[in-house]
């Protein structure tokens, strides 16, 4: 599944296949002194109909041409854009366009509005007459209507969308696309991926001046998740398919809102957040006043955390909970605090008695030389929570020639992933107290300052195997990897790696962590794989091999390719 809209990491992926014979003898290679005529057909790859008026063209822009009513489309090239190896159709994947490369280096584009790329690897190739085929997959919308308590019209009411995708194996909750009601409520996000999908609308204030009489009480729209949830816990998750139309229409009640006032014991913050306590996320919002030196604004009945932050080089946080019910409330004082440390306790334990690689990092100003596990280990974080947050860090750079100490700095309260590399043997274990930092989160609190202790191994395991129904083909001459192999730990010990698999169906893997892993081959990357979510791993419990390395052991391996579809 990708993002809504414009995704924040986007992979582009390459699948090189060899075609038919008679192609390249019909279309890629013609005589010399005869042009060359491409023909093809762009097809929707849900139902299989064809796509009219859709535009096929090169990148380069040499060529275009629109395609007709059934959908196909021809052109012809002069002879200086086929020459070249003549057996040879390359498949590229990234949206919003079906890409195929010719021999000669000719890269056909296929795009239309409302239609994605097809990231299956086998609907942009020849078939057995020559002619290519180009798959499209139809854009899914989500639309809905906004009604209000008092049945008057919901314009200008913000809805946003938030995807379900996985990041670094986990599933997550990312923004998305903002969509704004009409004058009769209705909203509708389109161009989305097929996925699962959470909705929820902005605070409304009602500030009808004829309805609001000055010093009268004061109301607005608080926060909805779809259906009818006040938290993005409770919100409904909506799965919708490719080509599919979904309606999520969604109620809004008009509640009173009370004034709120937070003294701030010091500091000013330059950023604000306002949850329902027990759960991020989106809704409420109050304010700084400078004047008086409060946090201000308000908010209807129920009980809130607000946190306050202070940005730049002396970096601060601070939180406060207060409660709302039926009037107007004063919190207890917020106290600003300087941000949190990690620090890392690294001990080499290497069989290989050279030394780690010397490596070098600049400011512009100085450079200096990193030895030891400056040199060999890098680290960085991230929320834990599964609604993404704007926080995190790595590993500061030295202050001085001879600073060898690894501290991630300025980390606001909250729960951790670490993410530890190392570029001279592997990170064998990781203990911050009693938690395992490669497998479980770690608590960072306010103002504190924490350490982990790394162990650094370099006795390595090593695994060859086949892709064996992929070494069947081995007759083909691909130039990029024929699968991708993944090595996905079974429990504590290993870590997950991926690797390319050769076009004749060979894998080696020297360098493997040792530990019990389960191992897939898939035809393509797998860039939604979410290997450590033991709850999403179950789809693969039959699927693959299990195989356990121990420190230095060499072993070897058959798999059979799984399809994207597995």
């Amino acid at each position: 599944m990708k993002s809504v809209g414009i995704t924040g990491r986007v992979a582009l992926l390459a699948l090189f296949l060899s075609v038919f014979g008679d192609l390249s003898q019909s279309q890629l290679s013609e005589s010399n002194e005869q042009p060359t005529t491409i023909r093809g057909v762009v097809i929707n790859a849900v139902t299989r109909a064809p796509v009219p008026r859709a535009l096929v063209r090169s990148m380069d822009s040499r060529v275009a041409v629109l395609t007709d009513g059934d959908g196909q489309f021809e052109f012809t090239l002069p002879k200086s854009d086929v020459e070249g190896p003549a057996n040879e159709v390359r498949t590229y994947f990234g949206r919003p366009r079906q890409r195929v490369r010719l021999a000669g280096g000719l890269t056909l584009i296929a795009q239309k509005p409302g239609f994605f790329e097809d990231p299956s690897p086998h609907h942009s190739i020849p078939n057995s007459s020559g002619e290519i085929t180009i798959a499209l997959v139809p854009e899914a919308v989500i639309k809905g209507k906004i009604t209000l308590s008092t049945g008057d019209a919901a314009s200008h009411i913000s809805v946003q969308l938030y995807s379900r995708q996985i990041t670094e194996g986990f599933w997550r909750w990312l923004p998305g696309q903002f969509a704004q009601a009409n004058s009769v409520g209705e909203f509708r996000f389109a161009e989305l991926q097929a996925g699962s999908y959470k909705l929820v609308t902005r605070e409304w204030m009602d500030n009808d001046p004829q309805a609001t009489p000055p010093g009268g009480q004061l109301y607005g729209f608080p926060p909805v998740y779809y259906p009818n949830a006040a938290d993005f816990s409770g919100g409904a998750m909506i799965e919708i398919a490719a080509g599919q139309t979904m309606e999520a229409n969604v109620s809004l009640t008009r509640q009173p809102y009370y004034p709120v006032k937070i003294a701030l014991a010091n500091g000013d913050p330059g950023g604000l957040n306002v949850f329902v306590e027990g759960q991020r996320g989106p809704g409420y919002s109050l304010g700084y006043n400078g004047i008086e030196g409060q946090i201000t604004g308000l908010l209807p009945n129920g009980n809130y955390v607000v946190e306050g932050n202070i940005f730049g080089p002396q970096r601060a946080s601070g939180r406060v909970s207060l409660s709302v019910n039926g009037g107007p409330v004063e919190g207890p004082a917020m106290t600003l605090v300087p941000l949190s440390s990690v620090s890392f306790d690294v001990k080499e334990e290497f069989n290989d008695a050279q030394p780690t690689p010397l490596t070098t990092w600049s400011d512009g100003k100085h450079t200096y030389n990193l030895r030891g596990p400056r040199a060999s280990l890098s680290a960085n974080v991230e929320s834990a929570d599964n609604l993404e947050r704007p926080t995190g860090g790595a590993i500061r750079p030295p202050k001085a020639p001879d600073d060898d100490s690894l501290v991630i700095e300025n980390l606001l309260p909250g729960n951790y992933w670490v993410r530890l590399y190392a570029t001279h043997g592997y990170v064998a274990s990781a203990m911050m107290g009693a938690t395992d930092v490669l497998h479980e989160p770690v608590t960072i609190g306010s103002g504190a300052t924490g350490s982990i202790e790394v162990v650094l191994r370099d006795d390595f395991a090593e695994i060859d195997g086949t892709v064996s129904n992929l070494a069947q083909q081995a007759g083909s001459q691909s130039n990029g990897p024929g699968a991708w192999i993944y090595f996905v730990p079974t429990g504590s010990s290993g870590q997950f790696q991926q690797i390319g698999v050769s076009s004749d169906g060979k894998f080696s893997n020297p360098m493997i962590v040792p530990g019990s892993y389960r191992v897939l081959a898939f035809e393509s990357q797998q860039l939604q794989l979410p290997y450590r979510d033991p709850a999403g791993m179950k789809a693969y419990e039959t699927k693959g091999q299990v195989i356990t390395v121990a420190p230095g052991q060499k072993a070897t391996m058959e798999l059979q390719m799984l399809s994207n579809a597995q």
